[in-house]
């Protein structure tokens, strides 16, 4: 009969997990000694339990499958809230396992003064997931695994907390065979939305991460051809769709955003209309709106819908692409788009410098909440589906390269970090070096907190706690294994990102002003 770990990674196995981030700790060791000795399943050794999850966010973000983080009791599953919360709020598929004192140990409402203790560890999670489960007894630790990758992967998508006692993994217990996560994608009555878009006659289509999650590119680039309807895609949709419909801006640039103000119809797709995609909401209510999404809740609660289809966005997608009529173009994408570019270069060259070192890139990038992500996610065109990461959620600094270490497991990777930003996770450098990953490090140097020396600043105060001391960035990568060069601005970034491929860190002294995607900059004011 196997003990508790061997039987956590039979299920992990049977749901197809391939790779586990984690932390070795006093709790866990049966999960590592169980993972030394089972096929097919990579253990990544992290040097920090955050890293841990943001990697696993970044894996699921890369692939599509569900991302594993293991780590262990009390301190060591706190440091991953943060983390936790930015899978959460950007519909990311990933387990949290944290082992918790023995079973033997606890009493109920006591705090006893065990090792790593903790009143209720499953309640730090609670916030900041879709599901925590305890297990309950050892032999349930079976099905309550496999009811948490369930959870995790059902639509819609999230984290999933799973609290396993640490004696737990060492007693026997029965085997479990798994259930296959499968869902069927049902599409309701069509009715109601085909007429809607009939009497449209400027459509606009606007697809969030839903869209994105589901595999819907496809669906939408149909949709966006019958209707010639210009599609708008949010951080989370980045290279959806690769269609000449896709508009390469953020609606917060003035040439997006009137596109928006003259559509008859938005067709919204896997979004729920965030504030940082709508200006908190500072965009006007669309005079129609159709709605397509998994939790009819999430479709509705910032921007009421007169129509709402219940369902897979690819699914439904596809299946009202195929019974609406032809319409005839209104829109000019391309003018649009010409007008997006000539607007971002006369707001910033050096950031069009720099995005367009990464033109044509078959890497994953992945941005950190810094000056340079902030660009990329509003204005870097992304042509392939899963071909950006960036923390649209809680919008958690420090997010990139510890994600992109999960990312780079699946492809080559560009982490873009600030200099701030980086240092929160620069140990995980060990990491890089002694998995050997494909990533490439653009640390971008302002000197410290950019952004917010940019919002002092422009509130005419004195720059306080902003400007940082940092170490000499290329010894220290260097001093990991890990090759590094050092720019000042983004002439040569092309060039050095191409001559890259391993682990490799390129460091650029370079000063970029927010883009209009920024709060401070956003061109729609409430003026009440």
């Amino acid at each position: 009969m196997p003990n508790g770990a061997e039987t956590l990674l039979e299920v992990l196995a049977a749901h197809d997990v391939e790779v586990v981030f984690g932390l070795p700790g006093v709790h866990n060791l049966a999960v590592w000694e169980a993972l030394r000795t089972r096929p097919g399943l990579r253990m990544i050794g992290v040097r920090h339990e955050q890293t841990a999850v943001y990697a696993a966010d970044g894996y699921a973000r890369a692939t599509g499958k569900l991302g594993v983080a293991v780590v262990t009791t009390g301190p060591g599953a706190a440091n991953t809230v943060g983390a936790t919360g930015e899978a959460w709020s950007s519909g990311s598929p990933v387990l949290v396992i944290a082992t918790d004192i023995p079973s033997t140990l606890r009493r109920p409402g006591v705090h006893r003064g065990v090792l790593h203790e903790t009143r209720d560890q499953k309640a730090m999670f609670e916030p900041v997931t879709k599901a925590s489960f305890d297990v309950p007894a050892a032999h349930e630790l079976g099905a309550c695994a496999d009811r948490a990758v369930h959870q995790a992967l059902r639509s819609p998508q999230g984290p999933v907390y799973l609290g396993v006692p640490t004696d737990f993994l060492t007693a026997e217990v029965p085997r479990h065979v798994p259930e296959r996560v499968e869902e069927t994608h049902l599409v309701p009555d069509l009715t109601d939305a085909a007429a809607l878009i009939a009497r449209a006659t400027r459509p606009l289509i606007w697809a969030g991460g839903g869209a994105a999650r589901s595999g819907a590119g496809t669906a939408v680039e149909s949709l966006a051809e019958k209707l010639r309807a210009p599609i708008i895609t949010t951080y989370g949709a980045r290279g959806l769709a690769n269609s000449p419909y896709v508009v390469r801006g953020p609606v917060h640039a003035p040439p997006v955003g009137r596109l928006w103000d003259e559509a008859d119809l938005v067709i919204a797709i896997g979004t729920d209309f965030d504030g940082m995609m709508t200006q908190n909401w500072l965009q006007p209510k669309p005079s129609a709106l159709l709605a397509i999404n998994v939790d009819e809740a999430e479709a509705n609660k910032n921007y009421p819908a007169d129509v709402t289809l219940v369902g897979d966005a690819a699914a439904v997608t596809s299946a009202l692409a195929d019974v609406v009529g032809e319409k005839e173009a209104v829109f000019d994408v391309g003018a649009v788009n010409a007008d997006v570019r000539a607007f971002a270069e006369a707001d910033s060259p050096e950031a069009m410098t720099f995005l367009g070192a990464l033109e044509g890139t078959d890497a994953m990038v992945v941005a950190d909440m810094c000056i340079p992500g902030y660009w990329i996610g509003g204005f870097h065109h992304v042509t392939g589906a899963r071909g950006l990461a960036y923390p649209v959620g809680w919008g958690t600094l420090g997010f990139g390269f510890p994600a992109a270490i999960g990312a780079a497991v699946a492809r080559r990777t560009i982490a873009v970090v600030g200099d701030g930003g980086f240092l929160f996770a620069c140990g995980d450098l060990a990491t890089l070096r002694q998995e050997d990953l494909p990533v490439t490090i653009v640390l971008v140097d302002d000197g410290g907190y950019g952004m917010l020396r940019y919002d002092q600043r422009a509130a005419g105060h004195a720059t306080t706690g902003v400007d940082l001391t940092r170490p000499d960035f290329v010894k220290l990568a260097e001093s990991f294994g890990i090759p590094a060069v050092s720019l000042q601005g983004f002439d040569g970034l092309a060039d050095a990102l191409a001559a890259t491929s391993g682990p490799a860190m390129i460091v650029v002294g370079a000063s970029l002003r927010p883009p209009v995607n920024t709060s401070p900059r956003w061109y729609r004011r409430n003026t009440t």
